[in-house]
Order: structure tokens, then sequence, then C-alpha cells
């Protein structure tokens, strides 16, 4: 899944972030583009949906880009 979130083009949210899926079983890797905020999410569909990664993103203060 891929989504563009404001914050995820600085360092400290970013860590932030990274911190976050981490600790969601599931999540099987996280790639982010400084220059336009994409995160690239790779998680196991058998453990995760994209709404729970969703909103376990918004819960910690992300804003996804409009």
């Amino acid at each position: 899944m891929t989504v563009y979130l404001n914050e995820a083009v600085k360092e400290q949210p970013i860590q932030t972030l990274e911190t976050i899926l981490a600790g969601m079983n599931g999540i099987e890797r996280a790639l982010v583009d400084l220059e336009d905020g994409e995160v690239k999410i790779e998680y196991n569909e058998n453990q995760l949906s994209q709404e729970k990664i969703m909103d376990k993103i918004l819960q910690n203060g992300f804003h996804v880009k409009k």
C-alpha cells in the first residue's frame, strides 16, 4: 500500500512513523521518500488490513496529503 503523509518529509517524524509501523505485527517493510512524503508499506494481508494501518498512522498525529 502507498500513502502520502504531510509529515514524512523530515527525519524525526519519519523515525516516529517507522517505530510505530515496526511495532505492528504483520508489517514487513516501510519505505519513505523524503521528497514527496510517499510511504510504501509492505504488510501481511492475513494479519493486517489497510484500514488498521491507516487508523494507527492517523491516531499518532500524521496527516494524509490531499
